[in-house]
């Protein structure tokens, strides 16, 4: 086979285009942000080059090409070809382009292997392209430290250099050939060495190379592709897969670069696929994010507007209904069903489409809630491919009912190429038809093909490989298809699917839960200012008429949304990315506090009595849930020193610390018994090395724990106040710890000025209980997680998400932790030195990887951790008002809208309607795990209450199981059911 590669490369290759004719260029250079079309058509054009380097890092250089297509040659073959300073093969991860007419509408992208554009008819032309100077970040398997992700430090110095840019005839024959010869070549490599249709494969390649000219490929392609013709139509066996192939473009909607790169990454995907769709009627190109489209609404309308015609002609399929792909592990439960509530508005809106796939081909892991989530957004069908990158274990089916911690079940499929960037190539394939896990039962699998992550999307060599593999033996089956009428087939050629019940861990990127804190601190508090502005803004609206800030509320949800997609969140970004997310939330912050507080005053009147706005869903000192009231005051234990130890005690706790900061003791005086594991230390800092075997901000290992060590020297330890407060120095960082009980609760308060670097800092409480599991938070609910290494599968779950609390326990006896900004935590069941069984849990603090960002998580941060001796419903209390702390306004008292009669039925949403027909609607859930009913009584007026889906249109439920208008609704809810409540407004 290496005669056939040499002659394929050496001299079929360069006879793909001929009669090239230069033009002429002249350039403008940016130099800052992207400017639109109109703006750079004015500007002064200098001639160009070819051979000059142009693009300092993520600048934008604007080429003006003119030139004439001579008036013999067919506009069929007629090409602009053009290549910006290319390096390698990683269409998205370096220069891109966009080429524009003089009218200002996208021709299509210039890419990596996509570098051409087509021409118009015969006669003079001008075309202008946008390049953009993106620098190569990602450098694959290395992984070091790069200052070209903070535009302040990525320098000056030129990205590329033009190489080529030219009109040229694309020989059609020849390049018919050249997709002959890679389907065959491919198969050569996939195929078993020593069978005969191999064989058959390499004879054929052997004699077109016989057979042509070296000299005139050209005129002798048509013969060599004739000696290929009898190999290409073997046809498959019946027994084949047959892969849907359906066009796809993984657009990352920030990672190695920012937000409004992503903006122009789109346009160029969008106008590409726009180009293929009109040369190829059976091609179909699914795409997800409605944020995506609304940028392309606001950015490029022209382009827009074809997008919408070619979703009306069904070449385009808009799926997933989110409106991003988020991450699934650490949004809260609000938050994920907003992404469906705003992106399937948006499709609905924009296209009258309304998608029944839910698409998260990319997610660090998927949480146990999202199977209810999903069909409440309407949506049987589910697609990933994530957990096919797993460590350790391989998920047991391709195609399956996933259930959730309710019940609920999707039908899931996960690709089995592992991709979702596929070319259609014979190693995909050949993956395919190893990694379905059903060959036997089952045929249909679904295969995504397009370049993906930065975008780009299919090409015409990955149609011409779809076209020679519809019917071809050695491979699966390829059918060009859509993602309804796969997961149709699918669902309906297995009578009896399998089941996954429960959460979908990824056994890798663990790392996410913890890098770039402070991301996650705004996710989080802005997540909770949401609430508290939708329900204070709607219980104004109700009971005083006050405007509903519908507009506001919705954009600053949109960027909520935004920046929980699943590179922002998790912390997997360029510095750019998370510097200007911390900006948005800091700006978000300040927007919707304004609003909390206009609402509240509102509500208050003009008293001056001091009250306690609480909007959690639960009591809080003397607060009624979500009600303005007069407070309790908490009750907070002072400390004292005794002889080497400070105490702090209350009617619950007695709590010894000693001098170097840690618990020693911590006495449930109520039941008499000792937290703490005999001669064990507890709420000790834990720093660790946080090398990862690869991939920086993503990864932790498991092995890196056996480098840890205690803090358990401070510099400084004292009462200050009413509680103990302690500081650790390590090198250039500060720790400070305020440690304080108050109403029978724990409380450590910690401020941390942070200069580390791969260092994992931990918080560790081991407990003297015998537990087998623990109880960790979820959206909407809660997950048991075995605490024990029994299986290959307990092993690989060494860090676990959890929300705002977990509880570890025994039957009867338990504790509860709570936090207000911490996802990573590390539960295991373990021995203490008396060689009694103990539990240890400990919350992931910070860590401080170097790629892709090599300042992530330098400078303050701020976490509070709680731990009292309790249950579910202590764990669930504490957990929301560390999320949710009464806020104080002067005035009188303000009766809740609802009242909930069992603690148990938590309410999670009170909004107005978003379709502003001033509807209320409340979302809440059975948080317990168990069968509840509850009374919720109402304090407004309403005609009538009906049950909705989560896009707030009736759905059938059997949880309403009385209502009386205008007074209550008894309910009865299952075990983590969502039930979404929409009350009409009494006819005036």
């Amino acid at each position: 086979m290496l005669r056939v590669r040499r002659f394929t490369r050496f001299r079929i290759e360069p006879e793909l285009y001929r009669d090239a004719r230069p033009v002429e260029i002249s350039a403008w250079t940016v130099g800052g942000e992207p400017v639109p079309f109109a703006h750079a058509l004015t500007q002064r054009f200098e001639p160009f080059e070819l051979g000059t380097a142009w693009g300092q890092p993520w600048d934008t250089v604007w080429f003006d090409v003119r030139g004439e297509v001579p008036a013999e040659w067919d506009p069929a073959e007629t090409e602009l070809v053009v290549d910006l300073g290319f390096t390698g093969d990683q269409p998205g991860f370096q220069a891109e382009g966009t080429v524009y007419r003089p009218d200002g509408s996208i021709v299509k992208a210039l890419e990596p292997l996509n570098a051409w554009v087509p021409m118009p008819e015969a006669g003079p032309f001008r075309l202008l392209i946008e390049a953009a100077a993106n620098p190569i970040v990602q450098v694959p398997y290395e992984y070091e430290p790069t200052l070209l992700g903070d535009k302040a430090t990525a320098g000056d110095a030129p990205q590329y250099r033009l190489r080529a840019l030219a009109i040229a005839r694309r020989d059609l024959v020849v390049w018919e050939l050249l997709q002959d010869v890679a389907t065959l070549d491919g198969l050569v490599d996939v195929l078993p060495p020593e069978g005969s249709r191999r064989a058959e494969i390499v004879h054929a390649l052997e004699r077109m190379v016989d057979s042509m000219d070296p000299d005139d490929v050209p005129g002798t392609a048509l013969l060599g592709r004739e000696i290929l013709a009898p190999v290409l139509a073997s046809g498959a066996p019946d027994s084949a897969l047959v892969v849907s192939a359906i066009g796809h473009a993984h657009i990352d909607c920030a990672w190695l670069w920012p937000t409004r790169e992503t903006v122009r990454k789109v346009a160029r995907t969008f106008a590409n696929v726009l180009d293929l769709a009109e040369r190829n009627p059976d091609f179909i190109f699914a795409a997800s994010s409605a944020q995506q489209y609304a940028w392309l609404k606001e950015t490029q309308p022209e382009l827009f507007e074809r997008v919408r015609a070619a979703v009306k002609a069904g070449s385009i399929r808009p799926v997933g209904g989110m409106w991003v792909e988020s991450d699934t592990n650490m949004p809260g439960g609000e938050a994920l069903v907003r992404q469906f509530v705003q992106g399937k508005r948006f499709f609905r809106e924009e296209f009258g489409v309304d998608s029944t796939v839910g698409w998260l081909p990319d997610s660090f892991g998927y949480s146990g809630a999202l199977p209810q989530i999903v069909r409440a957004a309407g949506m049987p069908y589910f697609l990933t491919q994530k957990p096919s990158w797993n460590e350790i274990n391989q998920m047991p089916h391709s195609s399956f009912l996933w259930e959730g911690i309710d019940g609920s079940r999707l039908f899931t499929h996960f690709p089995p190429a592992e991709t979702y960037n596929s070319d259609l190539g014979a190693p995909d394939l050949a993956r395919t038809e190893r990694k379905f896990r059903q060959k036997g039962e089952a045929r249909q699998v679904l295969g995504l093909f397009g370049w993906g992550d930065g975008g780009g999307g299919p090409t015409r060599e990955m149609l011409g490989a779809a076209v020679r593999k519809r019917d071809l033996d050695g491979s699966p089956r390829v059918r060009l298809g859509d993602p309804e009428t796969f997961f149709a087939a699918a669902s309906a050629e297995l009578a009896d699917p399998p089941v996954w019940t429960g959460e979908m861990y990824l056994e890798l990127h663990r790392g996410t839960l913890i890098s770039q804190a402070r991301s996650k601190r705004g996710n989080r508090h802005s997540e909770a200012l949401l609430r508290q502005a939708e329900l204070w803004a709607a219980t104004a609206a109700i009971r005083d008429g006050a405007a509903y800030p519908y507009d506001v509320l919705e954009r600053a949800w949109r960027t909520v949304l935004l920046l929980q997609f699943h590179d922002i969140l998790p912390g997997t970004s360029i510095a750019w990315v998370h510097q200007e997310a911390e900006q948005k939330y800091a700006e978000l912050a300040t927007q919707v506090t304004t609003l909390i507080e206009d609402s509240l005053t509102t509500l208050a009147g003009s008293g001056d009595e001091v009250l306690s706005a609480n909007a959690a869903p639960l009591a809080q000192h003397g607060v009624p849930a979500m009600g303005i009231a007069a407070a309790v005051a908490p009750r907070v234990a002072a400390p004292s020193a005794t002889g080497d130890r400070f105490v702090l005690e209350d009617d619950a706790l007695r709590v010894e610390i000693d001098r170097r900061g840690t618990l020693v003791s911590v006495l449930d005086r109520v039941a008499g018994r000792e937290l703490l594991p005999r001669g064990v230390a507890g709420g000790v800092l834990q720093l660790f090395r946080d090398t990862p075997r690869e991939w920086d901000a993503w990864d932790i290992n498991d092995e890196d724990k056996r480098s840890g060590r205690d803090l358990v020297e401070p510099a400084a330890i004292g009462i200050d106040g009413d509680a103990v407060s302690v500081r650790y120095e390590l090198g250039a960082s500060v720790v400070d710890v305020t440690i304080r009980l108050a109403d029978g609760r724990l409380d450590y308060a910690f401020d941390i000025d942070w200069h580390e670097s791969q260092k994992l800092l931990k918080l560790a409480f081991p407990l003297d209980l015998r537990a087998g599991h623990a109880v960790s938070e979820i959206q909407f609910g809660h997950l048991r997680r075995p605490i024990h290494q029994n299986t290959s599968w307990d092993a690989a779950r060494f860090e676990t998400v959890a929300h705002r609390w977990i509880q570890v326990g025994e039957p009867g006896y338990g504790v509860a932790i709570a936090n207000d900004v911490v996802y990573g935590h590390d539960i295991r069941s373990a021995q203490a030195p008396d060689g009694r069984p103990m539990t240890t849990a400990r919350l992931s603090l910070l860590r401080a990887p170097r790629y892709p960002d090599p300042a992530a998580d330098q400078g303050r941060h701020a976490f509070t951790v709680s731990l009292r001796p309790g249950g579910i419903p202590e764990a669930i209390a504490d957990g929301y008002a560390q999320h949710l702390p009464v806020r104080e306004v002067r005035g009188t008292a303000v009766q809740p809208l609802l009242e909930v009669s069992d603690d148990a039925i938590v309410i999670e949403s009170v909004k107005l309607a978003e379709d502003r027909s001033g509807d209320l609607v409340v979302r809440l859930y059975e948080a317990h795990g168990d069968r509840s009913s509850t009374s919720v009584r109402t304090n407004f007026g309403w005609a009538d209450v009906s049950a909705t889906d989560l896009l707030e249109d009736r759905a059938p439920s059997e949880a309403i199981v009385e209502s009386t208008a205008g007074a209550s609704v008894d309910l009865r809810l299952r075990p983590f059911e969502i039930l979404t409540l929409r009350f009409a407004a009494p006819v005036a």
